[in-house]
């Protein structure tokens, strides 16, 4: 998978102009924003433009992230493959030496070479911003995206006068206003430097809800009924909805929203008790907490308005799809993981050929694999303990990590994972098994060994102290 093999089915790299049925592509991904937080999905946030998004289009109820982490996730979600087959195991440190790979194709690169314009703003997560040069890892750049502006990992000191802000490789130095407001000013102001000829694929990575929440006052005090970090939080994701709607408004206004197709997903679960609705564990977990998230599509000239769509979906499938919207083939289908979203635009089922799983090394269990309305949960007989950030002891252990205890749930009959099935005679335990076997080996297999990580240091938890926050389901 390189550029030459990009190179060998890409049509006219070099023209520039809109094809016929050539549509943009926005990406709008939130940071631990919880499956229950937008009000279109019951949640206590006003969030009126995204869920006008949602009656528009699209609205999936069983819309999963690719990791229940923030890089593995978005790398996921940018290449249509299985972070762990990336080496993308969990989230990345500054300076840390993990990073995604410049080998691997992305939705960016893809688009560039049919002639889209290419940017980046906000939370970029996949290798670290150097403005210095000093670290030979990916930029944005190398990833497919002509302009950037961004951080390595969240805004700093908080969403409020980020002082973090790469701009295609040089500081930018200290930025008045809140994060999502910010990357949205950059969005529109790049977008008035194109040809009104030129299609284009952003990707807006806000920074919001995540750590250290940052918020307007006014917007806080409309949430004096709870506690004030909850009141913090609720106004945090109203701002990030209110940026969202200044973006959508200049589409219009533009008229760029009917050949435009947008979608808004979160990276992962909620840390926030509360936010994930009915669903066991967060941020972290491989239970549906941790995975299942937002997910909203709309694509005026192709989606009929006002839907709700059951089927389990995914980030990872964001990569044939936009494949598929272009009118391109997969960058090496066997290695694509995710499933073109095509079918159902036109109300018809999609068959996976792979199915959908998780994994993430440092919680408890480590493995989940979907298979129709079957999940399974799997986990070794694990009695070492995992460091907050990915450490050299974790590369041997992922390496030689065996599933010896499962669970397994209807999620038709019980989406809170109350009742544990495995051992029930007409539950599919052994395929399921066997599943969850294979796709840990091929991880094992394919997923690249990382040299010269930092040692194991710093917060650690034993698999017994996972287990007895199975209930609450959230991590540090």
């Amino acid at each position: 998978m390189c550029l030459l093999y990009l190179l060998s089915w890409s049509c006219n790299p070099s023209e520039k102009g809109k094809k016929a049925g050539t549509p943009n592509i926005v990406i709008l991904l939130a940071d631990d924003l919880g499956y229950g937080d937008l009000a279109c999905y019951g949640g206590d946030a006003a969030t009126p433009h995204l869920d006008q998004l949602a009656r528009e289009g699209i609205r999936f109820t069983d819309f999963h992230s690719a990791a229940p982490n923030c890089s593995p996730s978005r790398a996921g979600m940018l290449t249509g493959r299985l972070p762990g087959k990336l080496g993308i195991y969990n989230y990345l440190p500054i300076g840390h030496p993990m990073h995604l790979p410049s080998e691997e194709i992305t939705i960016a690169e893809i688009a560039q070479l049919q002639g889209y314009a290419t940017a980046h703003f906000g939370k970029w997560h996949l290798s670290t911003l150097n403005a210095d040069q000093n670290l030979a890892q990916p930029q944005p750049v190398d990833q497919g995206f002509e302009y950037s502006l961004g951080t390595s990992n969240n805004s700093m000191p908080s969403h409020l006068n980020p002082t973090n802000f790469i701009r295609n490789g040089s500081k930018v130095g200290e930025m008045t206003g809140y994060s999502c407001q910010i990357i949205v000013d950059e969005a529109k102001t790049w977008l008035t430097s194109l040809q009104p000829q030129d299609p284009f694929l952003m990707y807006l990575a806000f920074h919001e809800p995540h750590k250290k929440v940052a918020s307007p006052p006014e917007l806080v005090n409309k949430y004096d009924h709870v506690s004030k970090p909850d009141a913090e939080y609720l106004a945090n994701v109203e701002n990030m909805d209110l940026a969202i709607g200044r973006l959508l408004k200049y589409l219009d206004e533009h008229n760029l929203t009917e050949n435009t197709l947008i979608l808004f997903a979160s990276d992962n679960g909620s840390y926030r008790k509360g936010s994930n609705g009915d669903l066991l564990g967060g941020k972290s977990f491989v239970y549906e907490g941790g995975i299942r998230v937002p997910g909203i599509l709309r694509w005026p000239e192709v989606i009929a308005p006002n839907q709700i769509n059951h089927s389990p979906t995914s980030l990872i499938d964001i990569m044939p799809t936009i494949c598929d919207a272009l009118q391109l083939p997969y960058p090496g289908k066997e290695a694509v993981d995710g499933t073109s979203l095509f079918p159902l635009f036109n109300g018809e089922e999609i068959i996976r050929e792979k199915p959908l799983s998780w994994f993430f090394y440092r919680t408890y269990p480590q493995l989940a694999l979907r298979h129709k309305n079957h999940i399974i949960l799997a986990s070794g007989l694990d009695t070492s303990h995992h460091t907050h950030p990915f450490a050299h002891d974790d590369m041997s252990y992922i390496k030689n990590l065996t599933l010896e205890e499962y669970e397994l749930y209807d999620l038709n009959q019980d989406v809170e994972q109350s009742q544990d099935i495995f051992t029930d005679s007409t539950a599919p335990t052994e395929l399921m098994m066997s599943f969850a076997q294979n796709r840990l080996l091929e991880i094992q297999k394919i997923g690249p060994t990382w040299n010269d990580l930092p040692e194991s240091v710093g917060n650690k938890k034993l698999k017994s102290e996972w287990r007895q926050l199975r209930p609450k389901g959230f991590s540090n």
